[in-house]
């Protein structure tokens, strides 16, 4: 069963309100979805399905835009019966619902049925419960992928569990397919953007949460991981609710072992894109936008945009094989819930995007240069050893005294290789400075090894094998 078909589609939308459920929350929460395969003389076979948080309790709203898939109409798969049990601390009882998405007159889709005293207990939550003709294994698969899409944002008071019972009798063959235990869950006090840096790089180290831990085969340690982030956010007014657009880059060296690892992910960049803090397919206009970024000016070329169902995988050209990219974008409002879904319009998830790369690019040196600063860069080597060699060999001895202490050196102490290598640091910094400032402002930086004549005549858009960077620096 395909991510596209309905069944899957309807039963991730109710885990995705219940998580909204758990994130509005003050307290920590569990999320847990039961699996229970009723009888084994059915074809298709009979699954009974719960999805019950301890979040706030729910609101009948949420399930008014729910409807009972038209292919469902005629198809022995699902009556479109949902069975709703659901408090609040403050209320004294579990109210309990019948809701049939099948039927199209409003006021007679929800059927309230007799309450459950609370008996005095305080608590709060919500459980969701139908049955549909399915087989198990075709319910677990996008379940399993939405829960490792879910760890990404590291929401931190929301534990999760998915469950899977199968036999005669309840429990003879249970198996926990997937299980977030509370000592994973992050710092509370992090910004949802710190959160999600965080979660995209234990993402990329276990491949997509595939493992339990680091890849060994593929990385050494989250050290090694370059992160950029950026965040853009819309001007807001009474017609459009304000709204946040955030994003995280990360870019990894594998290990020359990643060869032997089954899960290497072969030089595709995989975009994950979350809509209000859940898993979403992701939009037209952040489609776009992704092939309007100025990928060059970053020393990438894009080869295509390929969209699976929802999974967008960008492709580059003249790509290093031991280089891994990944890229989240989570675009959320700052009122939940609001009325009307909105998206991000295309210069917004182009400027989050940019200000990540811009972000990357000022974290570390020479990286992510355009081709136009690599052909540059590709000087650098020789131009800082013509200068060490010109301060080393002078027989003045004040000349030499006063260049080494103008680059920080003792001269009694100073070093021909480290004068080199650190005049090589200047020089790539200065480079990475002047290419993030406005293009009216680099006006010298064209002349700065050559005079008059065409930018372009020189210096082509020439990709040197096997770097994305000029050199590493670090």
């Amino acid at each position: 069963m395909e991510m596209s078909d309905p069944l899957p589609k309807l039963l991730l939308q109710l885990i995705s309100s219940a998580f909204q459920r758990c994130r509005l929350a003050e307290d920590l929460c569990r999320l847990s979805l039961l699996l229970l395969h009723q009888s084994a003389g059915n074809d298709p076979p009979i699954t009974s399905i719960s999805i019950s948080d301890t979040g706030i309790g729910c609101s009948l709203v949420e399930f008014q835009d729910l409807r009972c898939p038209r292919e469902f109409n005629g198809a022995n798969i699902w009556d479109g019966l949902l069975s709703l049990k659901t408090t609040c601390f403050s209320d004294d009882e579990v109210f309990c619902y019948h809701i049939n998405l099948g039927e199209c007159i409003s006021n007679k889709r929800i059927k309230r049925q007799p309450s459950q005293p609370k008996n005095g207990a305080k608590f709060s939550g919500t459980e969701v419960s139908l049955s549909v003709f399915a087989s198990m294994d075709a319910l677990v698969a996008p379940i399993v992928t939405f829960f490792q899409k879910m760890l990404v944002l590291h929401l931190p008071n929301v534990t999760m569990d998915l469950v899977v019972e199968q036999g005669a009798s309840p429990g003879t063959q249970t198996q926990y397919v997937f299980v977030m235990n509370g000592d994973q869950t992050p710092c509370f006090t992090a910004s949802n953007l710190e959160r999600l840096k965080s979660g995209l790089e234990d993402c990329v180290l276990r491949h997509g949460n595939c493992l339990e831990m680091m890849c060994e085969q593929c990385f050494s340690d989250r050290e090694h991981l370059k992160v950029g982030s950026g965040t853009a956010c819309p001007e807001e007014n009474r017609k459009r609710p304000g709204g946040t657009m955030e994003v995280v880059i990360v870019i990894s060296d594998l290990l020359e072992t990643t060869r032997h690892c089954s899960r290497s992910c072969e030089g595709k960049t995989e975009v994950v894109y979350f809509d209000n803090f859940s898993p979403s397919p992701i939009p037209q206009v952040a489609l776009s936008a992704l092939k309007k970024i100025d990928w060059k000016s970053y020393g990438l070329i894009l080869a295509s945009v390929n969209d699976q169902e929802g999974h967008v995988f960008l492709e580059w050209e003249n790509f290093p094989s031991y280089v891994q990219i990944q890229i989240a974008l989570h675009w959320y409002h700052k009122k939940y819930p609001t009325r009307h879904k909105t998206e991000p319009g295309i210069n917004l998830v182009k400027k989050g995007i940019k200000s990540a790369l811009d972000d990357l690019k000022t974290k570390h040196e020479g990286f992510l240069l355009s081709s136009h600063s690599r052909k540059i860069c590709s000087y650098v080597p020789d131009l800082a050893r013509s200068l060490a060699g010109l301060i080393f060999s002078s027989t003045d001895m004040d000349f030499q005294g006063d260049c080494l202490s103008v680059l920080g050196f003792q001269p009694q102490e100073a070093e021909r290789e480290a004068v080199e290598d650190y005049i090589q640091r200047k020089i790539v910094t200065v480079i990475g400075m002047n290419e993030s400032k406005p293009q009216k402002d680099q006006e010298a930086a064209p002349f700065l090894f050559f005079e008059g004549g065409s930018e372009t005549s020189h210096y082509e858009d020439e990709e040197i094998e096997g770097e994305y960077y000029s050199t590493s620096l670090e």
